[in-house]
């Protein structure tokens, strides 16, 4: 019940900008703190009518709080329990973290780079955790209601920029702060959300605690993150876009601009976040074993897509001999590709596993079971070293051939976070 009533508020507060606009013009407080985890805390007084969720002077345990809060918090369309969790959100770009005004700012990788147009992505290096918290809670006031908040600034940057770096660089902070917190809210650009959310996923197995990742330029999809993970046994990485939630390494963006961005064809989705919240239980990650966290990613990999007519030996040359460490191939159907040795793929592969390119096979569907043995070119692959297994979303068999080939001793096919 609370589940459900906690999204149905989100989502009708998110539907009525009169509402929402109304609420952003209440006050903030400048008032901030440090937390154990060395995030920004930002006191916000809430809209009027509602009471505050934090309380700076509280506990001293770092996440504010009072022992003499009232067991309820009332908002609007729902009753929340208390004491609320603790959600750290880490930003790392996104619509939440662009200004206007700064949108023509000099890249400081590349000074000789202008932004030419307002509101193509300019560098914003001037973000501060305490006022992007206050910012936050005015364009969406509803999250004090669902959680006690604490902010940190990674990084404020395009996601087309982001690599295995920054994915290492956002697991060490959910590492360090995993004991502080209830749950995590990963503040993410969409172009490349899926790699991050399949690498955070992969390398913190056993992690135990919700970590999802969302775009901050819908307030329903900010709500839901925020609420919830901590009311349900959510012990995965996962994806919060459009009303759904889904397995992180099993999402893919599907859409470039539409609000159903992000989908997952491979595995039925966590839940459905609307009206009511609608669990599908049977389908949340069961984690066995203890916590591994592993910091380690060879970034030599690389996604190749078989193109009928092709000549890889022309297109691609040696890989090998040029440093690249792994290839996801993508191949037609369950696994087919061209076999007649003009067409150069099975000399080519056959040349660069042999000098210790590892090439794992996936498939160019969404949908359906990888079976390369099913055809002569697909087992003739596989003789030669070409690793096959249960279908994965190219995204996630890129990141995790990063993983393996860091930790030889896992193999591809193991499952480490429901990616198989």
């Amino acid at each position: 019940m609370a589940a459900g009533a906690g999204a149905a508020a989100a989502a009708a507060a998110a539907a009525d900008p009169a509402a929402v606009q109304q609420a952003a013009s209440s006050s903030t407080t400048a008032k901030s703190s440090r937390t154990a985890g060395g995030a920004a805390r930002k006191a916000v007084q809430p809209p009027r009518g509602r009471r505050s969720t934090s309380d700076s002077a509280g506990s001293g345990n770092g996440h504010g709080g009072s022992s003499s809060s009232r067991d309820m918090v009332q908002g609007p369309h729902v009753t929340v329990p208390q004491p609320l969790p603790h959600v750290l959100i880490l930003h790392t770009g996104g619509t939440l973290g662009m200004d206007a005004k700064e949108s023509f700012d000099v890249d400081p990788e590349d000074p000789h780079h202008l932004q030419i147009k307002k509101g193509t992505g300019g560098i914003y290096s001037g973000l501060e955790p305490g006022d992007m918290l206050a910012n936050l809670f005015q364009q969406v006031p509803e999250l004090c209601q669902f959680a006690n908040l604490d902010l940190q600034v990674v990084f404020n940057k395009d996601s087309s920029r982001m690599g295995p770096r920054e994915w290492v660089q956002i697991a060490k902070i959910l590492d360090k702060n995993r004991q502080a917190y209830d749950a995590f809210l990963v503040v993410h650009g969409t172009d490349t959300l899926a790699y991050t959310a399949a690498a955070l996923s992969l390398m913190l197995q056993g992690f135990r605690k919700p970590i999802l990742l969302t775009e901050p330029d819908r307030c329903a999809d900010l709500c839901h993150s925020a609420y919830t993970p901590p009311h349900m046994a959510l012990s995965e990485v996962a994806v919060c876009f459009g009303g759904k939630l889904m397995r992180g390494n099993r999402a893919q963006k599907v859409n470039s601009s539409n609000y159903q961005a992000f989908d997952s064809p491979t595995y039925p989705h966590l839940a459905a976040l609307g009206v009511d919240v609608e669990w599908n239980e049977r389908y949340l990650l069961r984690v066995e074993g203890g916590y591994r966290p592993r910091f380690n990613l060879e970034p030599a990999v690389i996604r190749i897509p078989i193109v009928p007519g092709s000549d890889p030996r022309v297109a691609y040359g040696d890989l090998a001999e040029r440093g690249v460490k792994g290839v996801v191939l993508e191949a037609f159907g369950v696994g087919n590709m061209p076999d007649l040795p003009q067409q150069g793929w099975m000399p080519w592969l056959r040349q660069q596993t042999k000098k210790g390119l590892q090439v794992y096979l996936a498939s160019q569907c969404h949908l359906g079971p990888l079976n390369p043995e099913l055809y002569r070119s697909g087992a003739m692959a596989v003789q030669m070293g070409v690793e096959a297994g249960p279908q994965m979303t190219p995204e996630c068999a890129v990141v995790k051939m990063m993983l393996c080939l860091a930790y030889p001793d896992i193999p591809l096919g193991l499952p480490l976070a429901g990616e198989l």
